[in-house]
């Protein structure tokens, strides 16, 4: 699973009182070619560390903007960049050797519109104008496992309330996960948002089948190879 980005929910709908903490930052040393990429192909592509993070600013235009947390090396954001060359993407990752592996995708595909933050996606999210983004992602994050570490899961309120203010209306969160404590977890908070979202589900197929338009993740495939059950959510900013 991707290296976490976690915090800590005191005050639902608050993003004041996220605390964030962060797992791994970096692993094995770099590739010298990982590293030139990070020196020279990052630079262009970084989200400024500043300012309003808008289409405008970042692609030049008003395209749709979709936005990964935790993108891990960047499977999902470069298929789904490919498959909608006309949209932007967004990604945060504190994970530095995941960075280097997103890089390598957007140099192969020549992916023209995908914007990389190397830190914590949530301060880059908190910097989006309410009501920007078409897609939010949240796939296969840190379960944090332990019931005394349920606070700093990204599935708690105060994050669930800040994915609903930065999608526009009908706008979608996508969420993915191989892990059954963090499933019962994340429905029992979505579950407290029913006002701000629609689960896009009719029956047990829609979640325990990939929708299309879905690419797989490294971390799903590592998933099913340990014969894990694999469960997806759509829901729908209301």
């Amino acid at each position: 699973m991707p290296s976490a980005l976690a915090m800590t929910a005191n005050k639902p709908g608050d993003p004041t009182t996220l605390n964030r903490l962060y797992g791994r930052s970096v692993g094995k040393p770099l590739r010298k070619g990982q590293q030139e990429l990070v020196e020279k192909l990052l630079p262009q592509i970084a989200v400024p560390l500043e300012g309003p993070v808008t289409a405008q600013r970042l692609f030049g235009d008003e395209r749709p903007v979709h936005f990964e947390i935790g993108f891990g090396s960047g499977e999902h954001m470069a298929a789904r960049a490919d498959m909608l060359p006309d949209h932007g993407f967004i990604g945060g990752e504190p994970f530095l050797n995941g960075v280097a592996g997103a890089l390598l995708h957007v140099r192969d595909g020549h992916l023209g519109n995908v914007r990389i933050h190397h830190g914590d996606a949530l301060e880059v999210l908190s910097r989006v104008p309410d009501g920007a983004l078409s897609f939010l992602y949240l796939l296969h994050p840190d379960p944090w496992p332990k019931a005394r570490h349920a606070k700093r899961r990204m599935m708690n309120d105060g994050p669930v309330a800040m994915f609903a203010a930065k999608l526009k209306p009908g706008g979608e969160f996508r969420f993915g996960t191989d892990h059954p404590v963090y499933l019962r977890h994340a429905l029992m908070i979505m579950q407290r948002h029913t006002g701000s979202f629609e689960w896009l589900c009719e029956k047990p197929a829609d979640f325990q089948s990939r929708p299309g338009g879905w690419p797989e993740t490294r971390y799903e495939a590592k998933a099913r190879r340990q014969d894990h059950e694999v469960w997806y959510f759509r829901y729908r900013r209301r």
